[in-house]
């Protein structure tokens, strides 16, 4: 049988778009960066990989049963600092660039998490081992040097510092003195923007960067410039001020997503914005990505059974008190008060359900679901046969994305208590806007 040339030339224009597909890689979610002369390091997974500058087959470098996060290289390139909870709580590591036995520095119950290297050597973190509460408004983290070879951390003479970055003579800090409000509210312009200030050591004299209420963080010092990453002017971007001029320069115009994540090293700044690393190259000024592929095996992404005994929240007692129900990894269980099996009323893969609330008469329950992309509320029976009822929520002006303030709708229309019709019962109550998703 003959095939017409016209035939074979449609044939593969219908193919071009499936083999490009196959041949793309996937995107990645690659964080919080370090850089080196010849390679960078990032978190993936809960593990620290390094890959070269130019991009290429990234290689693991960890494997411990914790998370791993925040690496950065020391000045020669041979070490890396960063931040385990291989032993169930966050604590400075050190390996060896290519790899090797990871030597674990700090032993505080508290929170220890790395920052950097001090000029002459020593890992910078942050730490909160003077039992103050970060999470409070008051609270006063600490910067903290220690020798790769010492047992005793040096504290940072300031009152307050949740990240900093030395200068090159090691006489005067770049920091942010207290933790930033959020690091996923895109500008935030409330009462805790952070600053970034300037302080010399010898005097503890403060000199602060221009800003008008805007996110400043991560500090980098090259030279006589701070580097820094702010939402001042839009999207999260890479700004430096000249510590001689005392002016702020954008340096990187980003119409797109923010960036998240930065630090230096020789020659170019690294940084993470929506899961990818970029590279910008302190001389010319040009933005290179960095393409990754993993080549690991990722067993963490291979099915596998999850106790979710200590992973329950979100309390809700069935009218009758009978039963519970819990929000658990993304699912939605209820759970007997004395006989019975525990239910998965959901059972949904890719899918988060959140906030369970039962009907008044306990048959129903109502939680928020991503499912299709977007969070509305579903209504499923307690027993957990059957399909759920779709409850959409579109919100009102100014309150994209919140369910909470939108004003519930119906295939369009005001919502309305579901009828006998529906699948629900028909005195199930709705929501309650301070269950809304988080």
């Amino acid at each position: 049988m003959s095939v017409r040339p016209r035939t074979l030339i449609a044939l593969g224009i219908l193919l071009l778009p499936l083999l490009a597909n196959a041949q793309s890689d996937p995107p990645l979610l690659l964080r919080e960066p370090g850089l080196s002369a010849t390679d960078i390091c990032f978190s993936f997974a809960g593990d620290i990989w390094t890959v070269p500058r130019t991009g290429g087959s990234a290689h693991r470098l960890t494997a411990s049963p914790g998370s791993e996060s925040g690496c950065r290289y020391s000045a020669d390139g041979k070490r890396i600092a960063y931040t385990s909870q291989a032993n169930g709580n966050p604590d400075v590591y050190v390996i060896a660039a290519t790899g090797g036995t990871p030597k674990r520095l700090t032993y505080q119950p508290g929170l220890d998490v790395v920052r950097g290297w001090t000029p002459d050597g020593k890992v910078l973190f942050m730490s909160d081992r003077h039992g103050i509460a970060l999470a409070q408004a008051g609270g006063a983290p600490r910067l903290f040097a220690q020798d790769v070879d010492g047992v005793m951390a040096t504290e940072v003479d300031l009152p307050s510092a949740w990240n900093g970055a030395f200068s090159g003579d090691g006489k005067r800090l770049a920091y942010m003195p207290y933790p930033n409000a959020n690091r996923a509210w895109k500008r935030y312009r409330g009462g805790r923007t952070t600053p970034i200030w300037i302080a010399t050591l010898a005097d503890a004299s403060i000199e602060k960067v221009p800003r008008e209420n805007s996110t400043d963080q991560w500090p980098m010092w090259i030279g006589d410039t701070v580097f820094f990453v702010s939402d001042r002017d839009g999207p999260a971007t890479l700004y430096s001020y000249d510590t001689h001029t005392r002016r702020v320069a954008r340096r990187i115009e980003n119409r797109g997503l923010d960036i998240k994540y930065a630090s230096a090293g020789p020659g170019a700044i690294v940084y993470e914005q929506f899961g990818a690393l970029q590279l910008y190259d302190l001389a010319s000024g040009h933005v290179t990505p960095v393409p990754v592929r993993l080549a690991g095996e990722l067993t963490a992404a291979l099915p596998h059974w999850v106790s979710v005994a200590d992973k329950l929240q979100y309390p809700a007692i069935s009218p009758t008190g009978v039963r519970a129900a819990f929000e658990a990894r993304g699912e939605i269980f209820t759970v007997p008060a004395k006989k019975g099996d525990p239910r998965d009323i959901t059972r949904t893969v890719g899918v988060t359900e959140r906030a369970p609330s039962w009907s008044p008469d306990g048959q129903t329950l109502a939680y928020f679901s991503d499912a299709g992309g977007a969070y509305h509320l579903e209504l499923r029976g307690q027993t957990g046969a059957g399909a759920s009822t779709w409850i959409r929520s579109v919100p009102s002006s100014g309150t994209a994305g919140s369910p909470a303030r939108g004003r519930p709708t119906r295939g369009g229309s005001p919502m309305r208590a579901p009828s006998r019709t529906d699948s629900a019962p028909s005195s199930c109550t709705i929501f309650s806007a301070a269950r809304s998703p988080r």
